[in-house]
């Protein structure tokens, strides 16, 4: 009984990954480009850098610019700005950001898994305040929430 039960084993993956790696060795991140109307000159490197990081950091696949096992292009098509609480002297007390990013995902290991997505992300911040001094810290938060998703739906299969 120990004789067979050695050739037994339970793996256990804490990032979420479910990745075949006997015939996906490879994923191609393309940079998303920044086709918004309103443009925030970091946000295209950034997003395309913190998606091959998550990719990087929680799988064992080569990143790669184009030809991939799995491969991953799109572009951010929407940036914008619009109130949202009206206080009691009829001016915005809180104003929402947010970011659009359509995503074309190719599996060419399993095609049927290929998709295109539309993610979006926002966060809001008081009206008060000046867009300059908090659009970094905002964007990153959006950012780090599409990336996530975007794993998520590739090789997490949540």
């Amino acid at each position: 009984m120990c004789v067979a039960l050695g050739g037994c084993k339970v793996s256990y993956k804490f990032n979420g990954a479910s990745i075949d790696y006997t015939s996906t060795k490879s994923v191609s991140i393309a940079d998303f480009p920044n086709r918004a109307a309103l443009v925030y000159p970091p946000l295209s490197s950034n997003l395309s850098e913190a998606v091959r990081d998550l990719y990087s950091r929680q799988t064992r696949l080569e990143i790669l610019r184009q030809g991939g096992n799995l491969e991953i292009e799109g572009e951010i098509t929407g940036y914008s700005l619009s109130p949202m609480a009206v206080a009691a002297d009829s001016y915005a007390s809180a104003t929402k950001l947010t970011m659009t990013v359509r995503v074309h995902f190719t599996n060419n290991v399993v095609p049927e898994e290929s998709f295109d997505k539309t993610y979006t992300a926002y966060q809001t911040f008081d009206a008060g305040k000046v867009l300059n001094d908090v659009q970094e810290e905002l964007c990153n938060i959006m950012i780090t929430e599409i990336a996530e998703s975007i794993f998520n739906d590739t090789v997490a299969k949540w």
